[in-house]
């Protein structure tokens, strides 16, 4: 079976639709699968449901589908440093449901799993728990979280074989693994791509049973907010 493509267009032919739900990884800037969000945007795609902790900024990541107005839904944690993400909201034009980021991950976990829900402790008495079932065990309450099941997983990745088992690295491993799980196909952007055998087994992060399309390519990765201080004097 053919995983290995030669752009992010010719890796998401045929599966992009409108009104498709799209679970995409990263964090902040990290990790964002930057090359499939811009063919998305090429490809036009409109009234897209996006699960992804946040939505970059505004001109990078998920932000520069903000911009076109291709989102019309995000389940996220975090908004972020994109104002136009909290404008759209905020003015009505983007619906969003907010998840605990521990919520959201267990969620596109679940789904991956095949786990249709689950009950939490997180949320209880708050706004996050309005319309949920509640349930008591042990003489707490818990309410009930539905696993999420996309049509299509982007991800980001460090390295990968053929076969689809990847490596992430550091911090960029974050929601990726998750969410490349719970895609009905997961397309996946590295950085290397290696022939089987080459990634020490014990090593990978995410077998190559839940990627089915991979694409090498070169990413900017910039940094979402960059803190310095003066140079002490010699």
């Amino acid at each position: 079976m053919k995983k290995v493509y030669g752009s992010a267009a010719e890796a998401l032919d045929g599966l992009l639709f409108d009104g498709m739900f799209i679970a995409a990884g990263g964090f902040g800037l990290s990790g964002i699968p930057e090359l499939l969000l811009q063919a998305i945007k090429e490809a036009g795609t409109k009234d897209l449901t996006f699960a992804s902790n946040n939505a970059g900024v505004d001109d990078f990541g998920i932000g520069i589908l903000l911009q076109t107005k291709q989102v019309k839904k995000m389940i996220s944690s975090y908004v972020g440093e994109n104002k136009e993400f909290m404008r759209q909201y905020l003015g009505g034009e983007l619906e969003l449901e907010f998840n605990p980021q521990g919520t959201l991950a267990e969620r596109m976990r679940a789904g991956g799993c095949g786990i249709p829900g689950f009950y939490t402790k997180t949320g209880v008495g708050t706004q996050i728990a309005d319309g949920k079932e509640h349930k008591d065990f042990n003489g707490e309450t818990f309410i009930m979280e539905t696993g999420l099941f996309a049509d299509v997983s982007i991800v980001k990745a460090w390295k990968a074989d053929t076969t689809g088992n990847l490596l992430f690295r550091k911090t960029a491993r974050n929601f990726n693994p998750p969410a490349a799980m719970c895609g009905k196909v997961c397309v996946v952007e590295v950085e290397e791509i290696v022939e089987p055998g080459q990634l020490d087994p014990d090593n990978i992060h995410l077998p190559g049973v839940y990627v089915h399309r991979i694409i090498q390519g070169d990413h900017e990765k910039r940094i979402e907010q960059r803190t310095t201080r003066p140079r002490p004097a010699a």
